[in-house]
């Protein structure tokens, strides 16, 4: 009697390990990572030297409630000044807004971070979108500024369409910069 038990016992764990074992293969598509969909963080940094010192070039982009520097945007208002919760609308050509929060001011860095808290994805592609701008030296006495960014694209779900896609995000955050960043250096080494 006890031999068969044993058997019985012995043939249902070999069942049960090996139905746990087919289980696991079958699913294991289904959660593994490979087969993750959804959007990735994405990450654009420009930089660009402009031929002016460090202290000249901070004093044009210091000011959280100034963006007049960047060609798209008509007018900014905001509360707060560089406080740390300071908020900013942007106003664009065209009539459409972005709203901004400062979360981090550092002047003894010569940098700040920003997050935007609302924007049309029809005027910039993101979502959960953060920013930093940093001026630091360059050669020759000219100074380096960069402006680096990450965020989701517009579309948060699988299978977005192409101007809400991952490209398209990296797309238009790079032109932003890149225009922000030329019109800063003719502003500055213009002298107006």
């Amino acid at each position: 009697m006890r031999v068969t038990i044993g058997r019985r016992t012995a043939v249902a764990a070999v069942l049960t390990a090996a139905g746990a074992a087919a289980l696991t293969v079958a699913l294991a598509p289904a959660f593994s990572p490979a087969w993750a969909h959804g959007p990735t963080r994405q990450k654009v940094r420009e930089s660009i030297e402009i031929n002016a010192p460090q202290d000249k070039v901070w004093a044009a982009i210091r000011n959280f409630q100034d963006m007049s520097w960047l060609p798209p945007v008509t007018k900014t208002t905001g509360e707060k000044g560089n406080e740390v919760g300071a908020t900013r609308t942007l106003t664009l050509q065209g009539g459409a807004t972005v709203e901004e929060e400062l979360y981090k001011y550092e002047p003894d860095m010569l940098s700040y971070s920003y997050r935007i808290t609302k924007v049309d994805v029809k005027v910039l592609p993101v979502t959960n979108y953060s920013s930093t701008l940093t001026v630091s030296p360059a050669p020759d006495g000219k100074s380096k500024v960069e402006w680096a960014g990450a965020f989701y694209r517009g579309f948060p779900n699988n299978d977005p369409p192409p101007e809400l896609n991952d490209e398209a995000a990296k797309t238009a955050v790079s032109g932003l910069y890149k225009t922000g960043l030329e019109a800063l250096k003719k502003k500055i080494e213009s002298g107006s």
